[in-house]
């Protein structure tokens, strides 16, 4: 095998980017922000979802929807007679939901009620300083985004000498060991709503409604004997996020509509009116559709049969230690390019089609592809792409970039993969 080349100080700074979104993305609603903060630096504009849309040929556009977001460039041509191209990926990562009544009181301490949210390694988020990021709901309907700063919540592990059972497995009840502290039982402590109103800089008696995560306040890193790791919270799924924004920035205009949806609650389920189950992306697509040609009540039904959608979520790469855990013949490697993903049962969307195009269109830009295929003997998890896919009948393909420690408190990528999956999306949006 050769030895491979040092990573490139364009490569690192790409790196260095994806770092910087995952540091202002604390949870799906800074994600969207942060989304929409970079759409608008490059000439992208809100549409509403309760106005009425009129986008021209070459117009960009995006809309949202609580935690999801979908981006758009217009073809020159209607979307029924050329199609679109579209990138997916999800905000959401597994965390700690707080709980609408959050105040804890119990031995002498002040802690904050939780619930996991998703699949998380949660023993990964013991001892890590700890906040709280989200949106508030204002009486009268408005938001605020909010981030307490420091760090000031902690899941504290037991020690040993209290429990000489964790030599032979951790066991972690959620409701009972899960819980962050938050200070000592004090008269005069505020508490977390208080808190956060503070920061948001509203009264704590306007805040009506929540929605909270908790956060690992250590900043992205540069790892690696070279620096080239990515060393983050929430990769999966904000590192597709991030290469699918700069896809669609830097593809050029063509005659097909080009598409980035990135929807919330994938780790639950994308059963949400902001999920992949849920109406988003085909209530843009059929509004879009109708616009471009208003006299064809087939032409959403027309566009999609013309159409492709990338679904990019992250991929696991082999495990150094922990090789046996994949299939020998398809073992990703970290900084080795995208990941074609397929499962015999339909976890992934690919299909021999969509596979071969996606093949295609990296062959075309000099983007090597790696092969993922769960062993036989193990589950698959799954993503957006099958859901899209059945709810919209349109050919997918399910992809990723290689990871280590998925649904860790602090996964690990490479910065090297970065410019290999923008090349990638920018070559399927640009098809």
């Amino acid at each position: 095998m050769p030895t491979p080349d040092a990573a490139s100080p364009d490569e690192l700074a790409l790196g260095d980017d994806l770092r910087a979104f995952v540091d202002a993305s604390p949870s799906p609603a800074h994600a969207v922000a942060e989304l929409v903060r970079r759409l608008r630096a490059s000439g992208f504009t809100e549409l509403a979802e309760g106005d009425a849309w009129a986008p021209s040929p070459g117009g960009q556009h995006f809309v949202v929807r609580h935690g999801s977001l979908v981006a758009f460039r217009m073809g020159s041509a209607p979307l029924a007679e050329a199609g679109m191209r579209l990138v997916g990926a999800h905000t959401d990562s597994p965390t700690f939901k707080v709980r609408p009544r959050s105040d804890v009181r119990q031995a002498g301490y002040r802690l904050v009620g939780v619930e996991p949210y998703g699949g998380g390694l949660w023993h990964t988020w013991l001892d890590r300083e700890l906040t709280v990021a989200g949106r508030l709901v204002l009486r009268g309907g408005a938001t605020a985004l909010v981030r307490l700063p420091g760090a000031p919540l902690r899941l504290p592990s037991l020690a040993i000498h209290l429990d000489r059972s964790v030599r032979e497995g951790l066991t972690l009840d959620p409701q009972r060991h899960l819980v962050p502290v938050w200070s000592r039982d004090l008269a005069d402590e505020p508490g977390l709503m208080v808190a956060l109103a503070d920061t948001a800089g509203v009264a704590a008696d306007d805040v009506v409604g929540h929605d909270l995560v908790l956060a690992d306040t250590q900043p992205a890193a540069r790892a690696g004997a070279d620096g080239s790791w990515v060393a983050a919270p929430r990769l999966d799924d904000l590192a597709c996020c991030h290469s699918g924004l700069l896809a669609l920035l830097s593809a050029p205009a063509g005659e097909r509509t080009q598409v980035l949806v990135c929807n919330d609650h994938e780790e639950v389920g994308s059963g949400s009116m902001a999920g992949a189950r849920g109406s988003f992306l085909e209530d843009v697509v059929r509004r879009l559709a109708a616009v471009t040609d208003p006299a064809d009540p087939q032409a959403a039904h027309r566009a999609l049969a013309r159409s492709v959608l990338v679904s990019a979520d992250m991929a696991h790469a082999v495990h150094p230690t922990r090789a046996d855990r994949h299939e020998p013949a398809h073992q990703p490697q970290l900084g080795g390019g995208p990941v074609l993903k397929v499962n015999a049962n339909q976890a992934y969307a690919t299909d021999a089609a969509t596979g071969g195009w996606f093949t295609e269109r990296c062959a075309d830009a000099s983007v090597p592809v790696q092969g993922f295929v769960t062993r036989a003997d193990l589950p698959c998890g799954s993503t957006i792409g099958p859901l899209t896919a059945t709810r919209l009948g349109i050919a997918t393909v399910d992809i990723g970039a290689p990871m280590l420690a998925m649904h860790s408190c602090r996964e690990l990528a490479s910065a090297l993969d970065v410019p290999l999956m923008v090349g990638a999306l920018a070559a399927c949006l640009g098809d």
